[in-house]
């Protein structure tokens, strides 16, 4: 039975208890020796009876609890409060029920009492969230695709958070980019013109800042293009920003249908976790297709151009990195056509030392460098001397080699003159199939003060190429025992099987049996250009509209 206190006892704690009647858990308050000085409505609807209940039949693993935690020394020190105790637990009214006390000075203790079902099923609601949030983490970095994330963030929120989402994108000028889904339909895009400010807290969302809560939202106030096709009328709106790498990646709109009430203090704070997580999604979505597009913009600099038939003599070049993830390298080829009609054409084959994109971006810098100096294109050996000093005056401590080639038809017939650089000579593949190398050669670019250059020049007949290749083609390694170079009289004796043919089928014959030779191992930049002069029975003659130029 529950003890009844003095007059003024109880007038103090029924005070107390009026303080505590807020609470969201029935409570007991128990005296020294056990008995209840006071209980709560909820207390006594959990127990089943009112004050003249027996806690002692009803709940006796209550009162054992109680008297042991007299035993107990207090928890914490003395310059702060006491650490929580450990709950007790049992059956009261047939229903599990958790005990937490909290010690008072004057030995008695007051007991929250917690409703064992309902904690479970708080504990389950919290934890089909944390699901939710790791189920939505899950589909997000499944893919780097901006809209594609935009429209999973929609649809989930819209599945689980409310009866239908709007997520709208930072905007661009007045036009803004959303994307809308209602409870159990598809994720629709679709932009329009309009002013943020019409809904309140979304210019302030798009912009990074906290959200609005939304009791302060009048939902009679939204503009009509905020309403998803499938929704009649909206009841409730909320507004969460989307936060994303130092700037804020949109704004997650939530809506209700009309007598639902307006979103919990609870539910705002989960919108909040939810955002957070799609907005760190898109955000990396969106700084992925930026640098994708810059690195796509730059790539298409840096690679090798295709070439073709220019000013009566057929051009071809082939390129292979010497990884397969990699696209770009330090072997290069270019072609630049002669300014004037009956001049040179340039044909330049180059290697830079070292492999993948360092040595793809001093390619880059060689590149536009010879085409500066292409007005000195005549001159082999000034054009590389003013090369040099580029090279040597930069931060790179990477050297290059490399050979020109300037072209020029003459009737049926093509000369080219090579000046090389450090570079394999270039191999003439004759009309009988006889293979010559050229007699050029010189010092590397990059590497000393001063360069020496020693030019050749050849002459091809109808059906005779000339093979510009990198030291990525002899130097290739493999064969039967893995170890072996394919090196250059190998090389020789295939262009030996290529004479009069076209100069696309050569680079072609060259990349394939060096490629083979290599058998998928280790590798470096391989690159070939040839330039042919064309077969009597084919091409037009140089000069003729429409014989072609070289394709960017």
């Amino acid at each position: 039975m529950a003890s009844f206190p003095t007059d003024s006892s109880r007038t103090r704690l029924e005070a107390e208890l009026d303080f505590l009647a807020g609470a969201p858990h029935p409570l007991l308050l128990l005296a020294p020796e056990g008995t209840v000085l006071l209980g709560s409505e909820a207390a006594w609807e959990l127990i089943g009876g009112g004050p003249e209940a027996d806690l002692a039949e009803a709940a006796p693993w209550l009162i054992e609890a109680h008297l042991r935690l007299r035993h107990q020394p207090p928890h914490g020190g003395p310059a702060g409060p006491p650490e929580p105790r450990a709950p007790a637990r049992g059956v009261l009214a047939g229903r599990e029920v958790e005990a937490h006390p909290s010690p008072r000075s004057d030995g008695s203790a007051v007991w929250w009492l917690v409703d064992g079902a309902d904690r479970r099923l708080a504990a389950a609601v919290e934890e089909a969230r944390w699901e939710l949030l790791a189920h939505l983490s899950g589909l997000l970095l499944s893919s780097l695709n901006v809209e594609r994330c935009l429209e999973t963030t929609a649809q989930q929120a819209a599945e689980h958070l409310a009866d239908a989402a709007v997520v709208i994108s930072p905007t661009s000028g007045r036009t803004l980019r959303l994307v809308t889904c209602v409870r159990g339909g598809q994720p629709v895009r679709g932009q329009l013109r309009a002013d943020p400010a019409l809904v309140p807290g979304l210019a302030e969302a798009l912009r990074g800042f906290p959200p609005v809560p939304s009791r302060w939202i009048d939902p009679e106030a939204a503009p009509d293009w905020l309403l998803p096709e499938g929704m009649t009328a909206i009841g409730a709106v909320s507004v969460t920003p989307l936060p994303g790498h130092g700037v804020a990646a949109g704004a997650l709109v939530l809506l209700r249908g009309p007598g639902q009430g307006t979103f919990a203090p609870f539910e705002e704070v989960f919108a909040r976790l939810f955002a957070a997580r799609a907005g760190a999604a898109v955000s990396a979505a969106v700084m992925y297709s930026e640098q994708a597009a810059v690195t796509d913009l730059l790539m298409r600099e840096l690679l090798p151009p295709r070439l073709e038939h220019v000013d009566g003599t057929d051009y071809a070049g082939g390129y292979r990195a010497s990884a397969d993830r990699d696209r770009v390298g330090g072997d290069f080829y270019d072609v630049h056509p002669a300014a004037d009609p009956g001049g040179e054409t340039l044909a330049v084959l180059g290697d830079v030392c070292g492999k993948g994109l360092e040595a793809a971006v001093l390619t880059g810098k060689i590149r536009n460098t010879l085409h500066a100096l292409l007005p000195l294109a005549d001159d082999h050996a000034r054009l590389l001397s003013l090369l040099n000093r580029a090279l040597l005056t930069t931060r790179h401590t990477r050297f290059a080699t490399m050979v020109l080639a300037s072209v020029r038809r003459r009737a049926d017939r093509v000369t080219v003159r090579l000046s090389a650089a450090g570079h394999p000579a270039p191999l003439i593949v004759r009309a009988d199939g006889r293979v010559e190398a050229s007699r050029t050669r010189g010092s590397l670019v990059g590497a000393l003060p001063q360069t020496t250059v020693e030019s050749d020049t050849v002459e091809l007949a109808p059906g005779e190429a000339c093979v510009l290749y990198s030291d990525g083609i002899t130097e290739a390694r493999g064969g039967p025992l893995g170890d072996g170079m394919f090196g250059e009289e190998r090389l020789r004796r295939a262009l030996g099987e290529c004479a009069r043919m076209p100069a696309e089928a050569i680079v072609e014959r060259v990349l394939m049996l060096a490629t083979q030779w290599v058998a998928g191992g280790r590798q470096d930049d391989m690159a070939v250009m040839v330039v042919a002069a064309p077969r009597a029975d084919g091409l037009p003659p140089a000069g003729q509209p429409g014989a072609g130029e070289a394709a960017a």
